[in-house]
């Protein structure tokens, strides 16, 4: 083997290293539109400087609580990766965090992204910063900076991975959850748009044990491939809460707490917001689960109650609403252009914090059977 010339004279740039700032420049300078178009109050900084500046009093808040969170994809990533189909996967981003602040009682305020790659691709990058930037436009949250990351060696040659960072406000007293949930207050539970971004490892494994390549029409949805089936972006519940929240008496008022349906699913979500002396009851006979569960249970063989701890199962979010204010709830979100079904009530803790009940039969279409006391 020859080693190389410690004497020799030809000089060795960043670029034959694997790093192209000529490419990072130019993603930023594509990227600084999409950036622009989700300004809002308090956020007026172009991106490009060492740090962003918000400012909380043109925001218009008086005495608030910052609440920060902070969150990736997951390996629903690997998907955008393997097929090319980059446009979604940046709603998914925006989504896992700002969902995380609204069940706060807090409103989204700013968003930054971390992009890494080995080989940076400008195409690419664009292509998922823009759906970062719809989920920011969603969300109602200003887009004011991120990070790109080109690692040769770290990465291999498509690769790339993401994580994001939000902040939220709320004001001092409107922190949610509330510590006056009680026996009788009602779940509302809003529709998921799938399977959002939990569980893809499990996806995917099963996915390849069935055989299927990500172009073949999926087996519970003939209109779409498999691809476009499970690349379709987590829901991002903002601005409708925030205006049933607004619309039932504020932090105060009709909405007592909110969980986000995340990794635990139902079983282990919901009860997070919950006081030690309550238990939560879901029916699942209320709401019809998405095709692509039923799908999952059967080829998977999962037991209700891995499905149930696994899987949003058709509800991405659950609002515990005051028992005599339900209706108003369920009138302002369908104000909101949401969908929103009674799914369950707050009983007194016995045991276990959270349970499913019902034969429901439009569960048992999804599903092929029932699910029942799913813990």
């Amino acid at each position: 083997m020859t080693e190389p010339d410690a004497e020799s004279n030809t000089a060795v740039t960043y670029r034959d290293a694997g790093v192209d700032i000529d490419a990072g420049n130019r993603l930023v300078a594509a990227i600084k539109p999409l950036a622009k178009a989700t300004r809002r109050p308090g956020a007026d900084a172009d991106l490009g400087g060492f740090g962003a500046l918000f400012d909380l009093k043109r925001a218009g808040f008086r005495d608030p609580v910052l609440v920060s969170a902070t969150d990736g994809v997951g390996t629903k990533l690997k998907i955008a990766i393997d097929t090319g189909m980059h446009t979604t996967i940046g709603i998914d981003l925006v989504a896992m965090c700002v969902n995380d602040l609204v069940v706060q009682g807090a409103e989204p305020l700013f968003f930054l992204d971390y992009f890494a790659c080995g080989k940076l691709d400008v195409a690419t990058a664009e292509s998922v910063i823009a759906g970062i930037a719809e989920g920011c436009r969603q969300a109602g949250c200003a887009l004011i900076g991120g990070e790109t990351a080109e690692m040769p060696g770290m990465y291999a040659a498509k690769d790339y991975d993401l994580a994001g960072f939000a902040v939220g406000a709320v004001e001092r007293g409107d922190l949610l959850p509330r510590a006056d949930i009680a026996v009788g207050d009602v779940l509302i539970g809003l529709p998921s748009s799938g399977v959002h971004s939990n569980g893809y490892s499990l996806v995917r494994r099963l996915t390849e044990q069935q055989r299927l390549g990500w172009d073949a029409p999926a087996p519970f949805d003939a209109k779409r491939t498999l691809a476009e089936a499970l690349l379709a972006p987590t829901r991002i519940y903002v601005n409708p809460l925030l205006a049933a929240i607004k619309a039932t008496g504020g932090a105060r008022g009709a909405i007592k707490a909110l969980a986000h349906i995340t990794g635990g699913g139902l079983s282990e979500n919901v009860p997070r917001v919950l006081p030690d002396h309550v238990a939560a009851i879901v029916d699942l006979g209320a709401f019809t689960a998405p095709p692509v569960f039923g799908w999952l249970a059967r080829v998977g063989r999962l037991s209700d109650a891995e499905m149930l701890k696994t899987f949003n199962c058709g509800i991405g979010m659950v609002v515990v609403a005051a028992k005599a204010q339900a209706d108003s709830v369920v009138a302002a979100l369908r104000a909101a252009d949401e969908a929103p079904l009674i799914v369950g009530e707050i009983t007194a803790a016995g045991g276990a914090r959270s349970d499913a009940k019902g034969k429901g039969e439009a569960w048992a279409v999804a599903y092929a059977g029932s699910l029942q006391h799913a813990g």
